[in-house]
């Protein structure tokens, strides 16, 4: 590959990802007020992270299974607000039980 490709390539790559972290600051310059809005930007990342990640929980284990249960066993413990360590030591020791089990 010739180096002015390679240069123009990065190039054009840091110019695209720079530009969706400049374009809110230029287009909103006053505080956003309406609520729905805050709301809904307060979500995003959470969701974003969520549909993300949830494909690869399914196929970490190899069996499908074995992931549905350490899933149902992580959402159980975090819905009783338990610690991010006892969520994923939980979901990690019933992966590992249920693949002798099942």
């Amino acid at each position: 590959m010739n180096i002015k490709v390679a240069f123009l390539a990065i190039l054009l790559m840091a110019l695209i990802t720079y530009i969706p972290r400049v374009l809110p600051l230029a287009i909103f310059r006053k505080e956003i007020k309406s609520k729905y809005i805050k709301s809904f930007l307060q979500y995003v990342p959470y969701a974003v992270l969520g549909s993300l990640t949830f494909p690869d929980i399914l196929y970490s284990t190899g069996a499908l299974t074995t992931a549905v249960c350490g899933t149902v066993v992580a959402l159980i413990l975090a819905y009783f607000e338990k610690g991010l360590v006892i969520v994923a030591l939980g979901a990690i020791i019933t992966v590992y039980a249920a693949g002798f089990i099942l």
